[in-house]
């Protein structure tokens, strides 16, 4: 079964003319160095042509044109392929795709007609292997495909439905309108898959709620980019917007209000919609600190403090009461049922003790336990408590690096998140010889803005630069962009992280070798371009304009 398009646009010879003349007169977008954007001129459009982002592993591009036209073009199965018809998930592809190619010129231009011949009437998909259709993606999943661009059919082929939805991407990005508007790709070989199996976004919805529907357009800007990971942080201090069937109470009276939570239905539309794009969503619920809002639903959850504290005050988790870990296994089991990937992130980071130091009971309790007054050994005592809870749910943990450098026994295949900037290399070094995998952040804290093209500092980061062996190298599973939310709603989400995540999704997607500032530049311009197109409101990387005159 084939899917296609109705409708044709096609231009009248009057605007292919007037097309024909703005491209004589309009400049293209330049090839200059960096240091050399400041004196460009503010009149600058994103060049014609195709422009892959990230760039893919192997392309070869012949000069050879071949013509698509919106009526007369169709993504089809391959009769071989173990992916037909009834995936629902590349038939839903599909519509997206075309949609994404053909669709801006249908809506702005409206139904007039081609004068074009039609050399590529067809992408046929092939998946080799067994599809995994209707399963989730993982940490293993393969991303990989070929492309062999050809008239009158081309061909992508792949072991998975992912690396369908990779070379997708690709394929609408070859495509292009020339001068005269007419839909265009070059004849191309392109062989593909990523360098890191890791490739995340995080993002923050307990500082600032964020809609559903702000949530499903990031995992849309995350495809166009190839990242594979939503890390949600979904709860902290200031509001648990999740909604537990087990503690509806966290979230009656622990959310912002009753209209800021994420229902279960709105939570299962976030991970179908992630898993129809190859993209896995990691839950963080992050202890024993980091929550205040909790205990707002949950009695004697919270540690009460003493001292010079006001009545009423709280710190992190208790971590010496049973009653805590009987509501934790509760909780988490739940979690691991609600979030179906192998990864829950436990957190564990910025753990305040000034709390605990004041608690008369915990002192008593540590006497006991023969702690000595370290309270890094309490914290210890309550991660590894919560490692067992979540080792029954047979899930795995992701943790921030704090519990690592605070000596917590880690179970073996415990994943460390390095987070801090100071020294972040050797931290990957100590992390690896350890033998933990690693996910990288710290040099990618989106919530730090600055004037400028802060871009170019996220895309020459080498995540494997730092001293370890080439098996400590294999241990970071990639990275992530984090866009922490003090200061983010959804009035300013998508600029903030578009198109700067873009340029870590190239970092963790393309070879090491991928790191020319001037032709990223080029690319990239086009790229944010073709997002703002899509409906992504990614902000400019500098002076110019968008020739398809969208405005947001």
């Amino acid at each position: 079964m084939a899917l296609r398009g109705r409708g044709p646009p096609r231009l009248s010879r009057l605007l292919a003319a007037l097309a024909a003349l703005a491209a004589l007169v309009a400049p293209v977008a330049p090839a200059a160095p960096a240091a050399l954007l400041a004196e460009q001129s503010p009149r600058v459009s994103a060049a014609r042509g195709p422009a892959l982002w990230p760039l893919p592993l192997s392309v070869q591009m012949s000069p050879r044109l071949l013509r698509l036209s919106p009526d007369n073009f169709y993504f089809a199965h391959d009769p071989s392929s173990t992916a037909g018809p009834s995936c629902a998930l590349l038939q839903e592809a599909f519509r997206r795709y075309y949609n994404y190619i053909f669709g801006f010129y249908k809506w702005h231009h409206g139904s007039a007609k081609f004068h074009t011949e039609t050399d590529l009437q067809q992408l046929l998909v092939s998946v080799v292997l067994d599809s995994e259709c209707d399963t989730f993606p993982n940490i293993s999943s393969d991303e990989s495909y070929t492309l062999l661009v050809k008239g009158p059919v081309s061909f992508l082929k792949a072991n998975r439905v992912w690396g369908v939805l990779r070379g997708l991407e690709t394929f609408s990005q070859l495509i292009y309108q020339d001068p005269y508007g007419a839909f265009t790709i070059n004849e191309s070989t392109i062989s593909d898959s990523p360098r890191f199996p890791h490739r995340g976004i995080l993002i923050d919805t307990a500082r600032h709620y964020l809609p559903v529907k702000s949530i499903l357009k990031t995992l849309d800007a995350m495809a166009f980019n190839k990242f594979n990971v939503l890390h949600w942080h979904i709860v902290d201090d200031q509001s648990f917007p999740f909604q537990s069937i087990t503690f509806p109470e966290l979230s009656n009276k622990g959310s912002y209000s009753l209209s800021h939570v994420y229902t279960p239905n709105d939570v299962r539309m976030v991970i179908e919609y992630a898993r129809l794009r190859g993209i896995r969503v990691i839950p963080e619920f992050d202890t024993p600190g980091h929550t205040q809002s909790w205990g707002k639903g949950q009695k004697d959850l919270l540690t009460p403090c003493y001292n010079k504290e006001p009545p009423g005050t709280f710190g992190p988790i208790n971590p010496i009461l049973n009653t805590t870990y009987s509501f934790l296994s509760k909780l988490f089991k739940e979690i691991s049922m609600v979030f179906p990937d192998q990864f829950i992130h436990l957190g564990g980071d910025e753990v305040e003790f000034y709390c605990w130091e004041s608690n008369p009971d915990i002192q008593y309790f540590m006497k006991q336990k023969g702690f000595k007054g370290d309270f890094k050994k309490l914290e210890s005592f309550y991660i590894q408590k919560l490692l067992d809870i979540i080792s029954t749910t047979k899930k795995r943990s992701i943790v921030w690096q704090e519990v690592f450098d605070d000596k917590v026994k880690l179970q073996q295949g415990t994943i460390v998140q390095v987070w801090k900037k100071e020294l972040y290399a050797l931290e990957q070094n100590v992390v690896t010889a350890a033998g933990f995998p690693v996910i990288l952040s710290a040099p990618w804290y989106l919530d730090w803005i600055s004037y400028g093209q802060d871009w170019i500092k996220y895309y020459t980061v080498e995540p494997l630069d730092f001293g370890g062996s080439q098996e400590q190298k294999q241990l970071v599973i990639g990275g992530e962009a984090c866009l922490w939310g003090e200061y983010v709603d959804a009035t300013n989400l998508s600029p903030r992280l578009w198109p700067r995540a873009s340029a870590v999704g190239e970092r963790l997607w393309s070879q090491k070798e991928i790191k020319n500032i001037d032709d990223a530049y080029k690319r990239l311009t086009i790229h944010r371009c073709r997002m703002v197109r899509r409906g992504i409101a990614a902000e400019p990387l500098f002076t110019g304009y968008c020739d398809h005159g969208v405005k947001i």
